[in-house]
């Protein structure tokens, strides 16, 4: 059965037989004071806040039967797969790799990199660890979704300028139509995500389309 959402810049038609939840990197790391992201001197309260929309929309998905996948971003604990640009860059308090308060920042299996208690992934979800910004790098994301018949994403997580605009460009690239919830993304730099939606809504969705959560959730239950 053929939805739509009331979204920008119009209607976002999605069948969720073929369409994939997907929520980009809400973990620890990012999300919550001691992580990577307040190492770099960000104040992490934005990215909290879409906690419960996020939250809202997963539970709501997760009832009317979708497909979802939960992203992480991280790297093996030799680091072989982290660039060394990537490590060295900026000045930060921490580097991945080192020792914060929440483990070793951004390796894989530390307390640091798992998604947030609240949108903890369930039984029959996919998980995609990945070693870059986007979801679709060096990760078996496009090949899951082929498997899943997904031609459609509805997209949520942080940071909305850096690893969601990138996963979604990806997307597009590779022929997925893509939606993005308004409020179900953010960024440590609120001008930063209001560009975002601007660019990807632009010239008639050359890289998505952007709705609020309620847009999306009316659709779920009409």
């Amino acid at each position: 059965m053929t939805r739509t959402v009331a979204a920008q810049p119009f209607g976002y038609p999605f069948d969720l037989a073929t369409t994939a939840l997907l929520i980009i990197d809400m973990q620890r790391d990012f999300v919550e004071p001691g992580g990577f992201g307040a190492s770099l001197g960000n104040d992490v309260v934005p990215l909290q806040a879409i906690i419960p929309t996020v939250q809202r929309v997963l539970q709501a998905w997760r009832d009317a039967g979708g497909f979802v996948v939960h992203t992480r971003e991280g790297h093996r604990p030799d680091l072989s797969d982290c660039p060394p640009a990537k490590r060295e860059r900026g000045q930060p308090s921490l580097r991945i790799g080192d020792v914060g308060p929440m483990g070793r920042v951004l390796i894989r299996g530390e307390p640091g990199h798992a998604i947030v208690p609240e949108l903890a992934p369930i039984d029959g979800e996919l998980v995609i660890d990945k070693p870059g910004k986007g979801a679709f790098y060096a990760t078996p994301l496009n090949e899951a979704l082929q498997a899943k018949g997904i031609t459609h994403l509805v997209v949520m997580g942080v940071t909305t300028e850096v690893c969601v605009q990138t996963t979604m460009r990806e997307a597009n690239d590779r022929g997925y139509s893509c939606l993005l919830v308004e409020d179900g993304t953010a960024s440590y730099f609120p001008a930063f995500k209001d560009a975002t939606l601007a660019m990807i809504r632009a010239q008639g969705a050359i890289v998505g389309w952007t709705a609020p959560s309620q847009a999306l959730l009316d659709a779920l239950h009409a």
